[in-house]
């Protein structure tokens, strides 16, 4: 009966977050009904009283497949350019192969300059950087192989053993980017936008899945072929508007109100179009959890 699919993003620089924490939110998300469990990949922002990071994304989407049985797990988006593409399919085939085919491998190019200077990764021509990734990634998680001779990356013979399983790791695609969408879209199952692309409206969520339709006709795809999703920003009790991320960053206001209607905007989301929404909720803590527990009981009668 749940009109559309419904995940939950763990916390990444809201607060300090020790691992026992996280361990017990990804428990009570599947506990009360949650589809999926995200986290985000990032490595450093700087907040006008001092640096702050997340901890390391794929360690703790291993360590999370370990803990949960049911929920579908991924990152919310891997950034190509923080890893080495045949080293990132090899991250997620190895998460999949501990989850038992619950990866989703949300892909993008990145944004956030700071940690790029931080971490000496290259920030220029992402778009073209994310091109020859993305072939590289794809090819190995599909056929198994690939040589590649390319402008940033070059590798020979590459065999990703054990491989990825057989039916295939779903790709997702964040961004709203012109260049990466028509790299991505004719590969990928879905695609995700960030609250702030769209206003963190139902009404806003239509607009940009429009734009998406559009890219997906200019590459050949049909629209109907690419699962939609979107974050969605969530204020559950005791929440206090907090900044995500860099302050750089654009965010938007997050929806508010009773059970009911946080569950009554979640359906107008789906009436749209929306396959999966992701809840950035603040705060995100278990108690927020177990009361969001009730909005999917609603969306669920």
């Amino acid at each position: 009966m749940r009109p559309l699919r419904v995940g939950v993003q763990l916390p990444e620089v809201e607060r300090f977050v020790p691992w026992p924490e996280y361990r017990d939110m990804a428990i009570a998300a599947e506990a009360v009904g949650f589809d999926s469990i995200w986290v985000g990949d990032h490595l450093l922002y700087r907040q006008p009283d001092g640096p702050t990071g997340p901890w390391e994304a794929w360690s703790m989407l291993a360590a999370l497949a370990a803990v949960t049985e049911r929920v579908q797990l991924g990152p919310l988006v891997a950034a190509t350019s923080f890893h080495n593409p045949a080293m990132l399919a090899k991250k997620a085939a190895t998460v999949d192969e501990i989850s038992n085919g619950r990866l989703i491998l949300g892909l993008g190019a990145g944004w956030n300059r700071t940690e790029y200077d931080a971490y000496g990764f290259p920030f220029d021509r992402r778009a073209s950087r994310f091109e020859e990734a993305f072939t590289i990634i794809r090819a190995l998680l599909t056929v198994g192989e690939i040589d590649f001779d390319g402008e940033f990356y070059q590798l020979s013979d590459c065999v990703l053993a054990p491989p990825a399983r057989s039916e295939g790791i779903p790709l997702m695609i964040g961004s709203e980017g012109p260049r990466v969408l028509a790299a991505a879209l004719p590969h990928v199952q879905l695609w995700n936008g960030w609250h702030a692309w769209y206003g963190n409206t139902a009404e806003g969520a239509a607009g940009l899945n429009a734009k998406v339709d559009v890219a997906c006709a200019g590459v050949g795809v049909d629209p109907a072929d690419i699962e939609r999703t979107v974050t969605v920003l969530v204020g559950a009790p005791g929440g206090s508007n907090r900044q995500l991320g860099s302050p750089n960053r654009a965010t938007s206001h997050p929806m508010t109100g009773s059970r009911d209607e946080v569950a009554a905007a979640l359906r107008g989301f789906a009436d749209v179009g929306i396959d999966r929404v992701q809840l950035v909720v603040d705060p995100i803590t278990v108690g927020s959890i177990e009361w969001l527990g009730g909005v999917l009981d609603l969306l669920d009668s």
